[in-house]
């Protein structure tokens, strides 16, 4: 074959793999999306990713399908899909935090720097500490002074580990010199249950404890945003009792790695759309959460610094794989 002939073989070729892109995105999607939550049924993002997708569905022309995948602290069900799904925009899962900081803990299955395609930014969580109505403290500098007292005693739930509920309730003893004993679960219904049922004595998690905090079964001690939650305003905030941290745990969207662009662009705008519905606007003052909104390249750029930031912080933390 002549250079010349190579050359016009090589062109088609690309003029081909062009064609095809640009017809699956004229023709995505052909059938319903599958949207993986990796977590429970019933908790606070099952609850939340529902109503998004039922908002974006009218805007997308499919329906999106749930599939809940719980484990590993919200990673296993993202690592499945980077391992096993096809590119073609058809499996996209919710992307907790821990997917960036799981690496620096253990080995995984998955790269969060280059196995997936950072769709878009959602929202972050309205995270606090409760424990049961009946027990002793009223305050969260109550519960950390007994803490300090008695080092390893107090015990609390969180969603798992590495999550943002387990990192910073470290964080928040480290710096004020206690020690408490961290029990992982995997969801927010497990942490209601085990706290319901005296096994533990508080628990660390998003809002999923908020119908049983104002049936006045639980007591919110402190809640973690840069506000007072909207709907428990007389609850402080980590800085109103002088603990300087800020902690909502940003998450997204995003599919495997090598989706086409046009894919891409195609989900963002149907889920941007589906954001801005009124019916998810309600669902998210119900969990009092505020959107986090950040386009495909914004949402991209935020993951790799937060995995810079998660690689730091783990190692501060001394929660890194254990040398052999």
């Amino acid at each position: 074959m002549t250079r010349n002939a190579t050359a016009t073989v090589l062109a088609a070729g690309l003029a081909l793999v062009a064609w095809a892109g640009a017809a699956q995105a004229q023709s995505f999607p052909a059938r319903p999306v599958t949207l993986i939550v990796p977590w429970p049924a019933g908790g606070t993002t099952d609850v939340g990713m529902r109503a998004l997708a039922s908002a974006t569905e009218k805007h997308l022309g499919q329906s999106i399908v749930i599939e809940n995948r719980p484990g590993g602290s919200g990673t296993l069900g993202p690592g499945q899909m980077a391992a096993t799904a096809k590119p073609d925009g058809y499996t996209v899962a919710q992307i907790p935090i821990t997917v960036f900081r799981f690496p620096f803990m253990q080995k995984t299955t998955f790269d969060p720097r280059t196995d997936f395609t950072y769709i878009i930014g959602v929202s972050g969580y309205t995270f606090g500490v409760v424990v049961n109505e009946s027990a002793p403290w009223r305050t969260f500098p109550e519960l950390m002074a007994d803490a300090k007292a008695n080092p390893g005693k107090i015990n609390y739930g969180s969603p798992g580990t590495g999550t943002s509920l387990h990192i910073a309730m470290e964080q928040i003893a480290k710096r004020q010199g206690i020690k408490w004993t961290h029990v992982p679960f995997k969801g927010n219904a497990e942490t209601m249950n085990a706290l319901l049922g005296g096994h533990i004595h508080a628990v660390a998690d998003s809002s999923g404890w908020a119908q049983l905090v104002n049936a006045g079964r639980f007591r919110l001690l402190v809640t973690w945003g840069a506000e007072r939650a909207k709907n428990w305003p007389d609850v402080p905030t980590l800085r109103d009792i002088g603990i300087d941290m800020v902690s909502n745990s940003p998450f997204g969207i995003a599919g495997p790695k090598g989706m086409e662009p046009s894919v891409v662009k195609v989900l963002h705008d149907a889920f941007k759309k589906g954001l801005e519905d009124p019916s998810y606007a309600e669902a998210m003052a119900r969990l009092d959460q505020e959107l986090f909104y950040l386009g495909s390249e914004d949402y991209r750029k935020f993951a790799l610094a937060q995995i810079e930031e998660a690689k730091r912080f783990i190692a501060e933390l001394g929660l890194g794989p254990k040398p052999e």
